[in-house]
C-alpha cells in the first residue's frame, strides 16, 4: 500500500536487488526523539525523515499534548518550516509541516501554520505571543543538505527539556498506525482550524525587537556598510526587514546565496561556524562594495557569524565567544545608559552555557548584575530565562559559543535576525567613536580580563571507542581515579556531568543536572585553564572547549595564547590519544 510513490520505489528497488544491508539501515531502528526533536536524512524507512515518520511523530506529539493540556483545542499549536527539500524521496520541510498540521487539525486542534518559509526563532516567538500550547519548526538548521529535522517548543516558548522528550517518544511508539486521512493534507486548506500567522508575526516581531534599538539617529546617518549572507537559507528577507526597523540602510546581500536553495550549491557545508570557507563570496562582495562588516546567518537564521576587515586588510572572523563578549558588553551598556527599565541591577541576569566563555561572569562581577551558567544548548538557557522572568527578573542576554545569541526577551531561543541588526547598531555606534569591533573587543578584555578560548573536535563513528575513551579518563590513575595532570599541566578540579561527580563541591556532587546518556567531563587546571570534553547530541563528534581567563591588567595576550595552545596540545595527546583511538581531526 503506497502513499508516497518515491519512497515506495526506493524500498521496492532495494528488495528487488536483495540489498539486505541497505534495508537494514532504513528499517532496523526508528529515529530517536530527543530534546532536540528529530534530526536525520530525508529518505525511506523509519530511520529517516519522510511522510510516514512525520505523521507518526506528530500523532505521538498530539496525544502527549492532549494529555498535558486540557485547553489544547482552544489554544492550539504553531508550525513553521524552512526551505529544505529532497528530490529523490519527495520530502520537503513544507510538505512535512503540512502533514503535521493535518494531523493536529484532524483531532480538532487549531493550527497556526506559516504560509511561507520563516526563521526558526519565529516559532518560539509565536508560541509566546499567541500563548499557544506548543510549537514545531521543520528544519535541520546548518546540517548537510540531505538532512531535515523536527524541533519542538513547549508552551513557555523554550525548547523542550526532559522528561518531555521521553514522554513524546513513548507516545510516538504508541501511535504508529496512521490515522484515517493522515496523508490527505489538502483537507487543511478548507478547515476553519487553520490560521496563517505570517503577516501578524512579520509586523509584531519587528515591533518587539525595536525595544532593543537605542541609537536610531546614528543608524540613519552611519556610513558603515554591511554585507549579509543567508547561505541559501531563509534569512535574507527578514534581516532586510530588521535593518529597516532599526532605520539602517539595507545590507548588501550576497546575490549567489540570498535566495533559498535546498542544494546549497556554493558551500560544502552550510554552516557559518566552519569559518572562512562559507564566507568566500561574502569577502568578495565586501571588497567590491567597500563594506567593512559581514553578517552571516545559518540557513534557518537562528545563528550569526560576524567578520570585520582589519586595518591590515585581513578579515577577522569573530568566534562565538568573542561576539558573545561584545554583545554582552553592548546590551548591558545600553541597559545601563538608556533603559527605562526601573529594576535594580540585582534583578538583572545574563546566561551562557557551561562550555562557553566565562567573560559574562567577569563583567557581571565587576558591574553587579547576576550571571548564571547552564548546561550546553539553548533549551537550558531558554527554560532558565523563563523561570527568572516569571520571578520578575530581567534576562538581558544569553549566548553559546556555537554562534547562538538571545538578545531579545520576546524570543527564548537563539535568534540570528535580532542578533544581526543589534550587531549592526553596535558597530555603527562604535564607528562614531572611531572604534572597530576588534578594538572594542580588546577594550572589553582590558577592562574585565582577557578570556582566550579554543575549541575543536574529533570525528569518531564508533560509539564503543567513545565510551572507552571517557572510561579511560575516569580510571586514568588506577580504578576510579581521574587524571592528576595532563602533560605538564596539573589538574586542580574535575566535574563529570555524566556521573554527577564534582570535586569542588563539599559533598562532591555536581550542581548542574547530569545525564548518563551523554559524556561530559570538565577539567580545571592549576594555571587557571578550563577544558571540557563532551560528545555531541546530533553528530558523531567528540568536542572539546578550552579557556584561559586572566584577571584584568594581565595584558600579555601572546603569552596567554601560547599557554592555551600548549594546554590544548597536551589535552589532545594525553586525553584524546587520536592515534590509538583512530580519531579523525577536524579539517578546515
Amino acid at each position: 500500500y503506497q502513499q508516497n510513490p518515491k519512497t515506495y520505489a526506493i524500498v521496492k528497488q532495494l528488495l528487488a536487488e536483495g540489498n539486505a544491508g541497505e534495508l537494514q539501515k532504513y528499517f532496523s531502528s526508528r529515529m530517536e526523539f530527543g530534546t532536540a526533536g528529530l534530526r536525520a536524512a530525508m529518505g525511506a524507512g523509519i530511520s529517516h525523515m519522510n511522510d510516514l515518520t512525520i505523521i507518526q511523530t506528530t500523532q505521538g506529539f498530539c496525544r502527549y499534548l492532549e494529555k498535558n493540556f486540557s485547553d489544547l483545542k482552544k489554544r492550539g499549536v504553531v508550525i513553521g518550516f524552512d526551505a529544505r527539500a529532497d528530490l529523490s524521496s519527495g520530502g520537503s520541510s513544507k510538505r512535512f509541516a503540512r502533514l503535521a498540521a493535518n494531523t493536529f487539525i484532524s483531532q480538532g486542534v487549531p493550527v497556526y501554520l506559516f504560509s511561507d518559509i520563516i526563521p526558526t526563532p519565529f516559532v518560539p516567538y509565536t508560541v509566546t505571543h499567541l500563548k499557544l500550547c506548543a510549537g514545531i519548526m521543520v528544519t535541520a538548521s546548518h546540517n548537510p543538505k540531505q538532512d531535515n529535522g523536527y524541533k519542538v517548543y513547549w508552551e513557555n516558548g523554550a525548547q523542550i527539556i526532559s522528561p518531555h522528550d521521553k514522554g513524546i517518544a513513548q507516545a510516538i511508539e504508541e501511535n504508529q498506525d496512521p490515522w484515517p486521512q493522515a496523508w490527505d493534507d489538502k483537507l487543511i486548506d478548507h478547515s476553519l482550524l487553520l490560521h496563517d500567522p505570517y503577516a501578524m508575526v512579520n509586523k509584531e516581531y519587528f515591533k518587539d525587537i525595536q525595544k532593543q534599538c537605542f541609537y536610531r539617529n546614528i543608524n540613519k546617518e552611519t556610513n558603515l556598510k554591511f554585507v549579509h549572507t543567508s547561505v541559501h537559507g531563509v534569512g535574507h528577507k527578514f534581516v532586510q526587514l530588521a535593518f529597516k526597523a532599526f532605520d539602517l540602510s539595507p545590507p548588501f546581500a550576497v546575490p549567489e546565496q540570498k535566495d533559498p536553495d535546498p542544494e546549497f550549491p556554493t558551500v560544502k557545508y552550510p554552516n557559518p561556524e566552519e569559518g572562512k570557507g562559507v564566507l568566500t563570496l561574502s569577502f568578495a562582495l565586501a571588497e567590491k562594495d567597500g563594506a567593512r562588516i559581514i553578517l552571516a546567518n545559518d540557513p534557518d537564521a537562528d545563528r550569526l557569524a560576524v567578520a570585520e576587515k582589519q586595518e591590515s586588510g585581513e578579515w577577522k572572523v569573530f568566534s562565538g565567544n568573542e561576539l558573545g563578549a561584545l554583545l554582552g558588553w553592548w546590551i548591558f551598556t545600553c541597559w545601563k545608559n538608556n533603559s527605562r527599565d526601573t529594576r535594580a541591577i540585582k534583578d538583572i541576569y545574563m546566561l551562557s552555557s557551561t562550555v562557553s566563555s566565562k567573560i559574562l561572569r567577569a563583567i557581571a562581577l565587576k558591574e553587579g548584575f547576576h550571571f548564571e551558567e547552564t548546561l550546553t544548548g539553548f533549551k537550558w538557557m531558554g527554560n532558565r530565562a523563563k523561570q527568572l522572568m516569571d520571578q520578575g527578573k530581567a534576562v538581558l542576554f544569553a549566548f553559546e559559543e556555537a554562534i547562538g545569541y538571545m538578545c531579545c526577551p520576546a524570543v527564548l531561543d537563539k535568534d540570528g535576525v535580532s542578533a544581526a541588526v543589534i550587531t549592526a547598531e553596535m558597530a555603527s555606534f562604535l564607528a562614531t567613536r572611531n572604534l572597530s569591533l576588534s578594538q572594542q573587543l580588546k577594550a572589553v578584555y582590558d577592562e574585565y580580563g582577557f578570556h582566550i578560548t579554543k575549541a575543536s573536535y574529533f570525528i569518531c563513528h564508533d560509539p564503543e571507542v567513545i565510551l572507552q575513551l571517557f572510561d579511560n579518563l575516569r580510571n586514568f590513575d588506577g580504578k576510579n581515579m581521574y587524571p592528576k595532570s595532563c602533560g605538564r599541566f596539573k589538574v586542580s578540579g574535575i566535574r563529570d556531568l555524566t556521573t554527577g561527580y564534582d570535586s569542588s563541591q563539599p559533598d562532591q556532587k555536581a550542581i548542574l543536572p547530569t545525564s548518563k546518556s551523554s559524556q561530559m567531563i570538565t577539567f580545571t587546571f592549576a594555571n587557571g585553564g578550563v577544558a571540557t570534553m563532551r560528545t555531541s547530541g546530533t553528530e558523531p563528534k567528540i568536542k572539546y572547549y578550552s579557556e584561559l581567563c586572566a584577571p584584568p591588567g594581565n595584558s600579555d595576550v601572546e603569552q596567554l595564547k601560547k599557554e592555551l595552545d600548549e594546554l590544548v596540545n597536551a589535552l589532545e595527546k594525553h586525553f584524546f590519544q587520536p592515534e590509538k583511538n583512530k580519531l579523525q581531526r577536524k579539517t578546515e
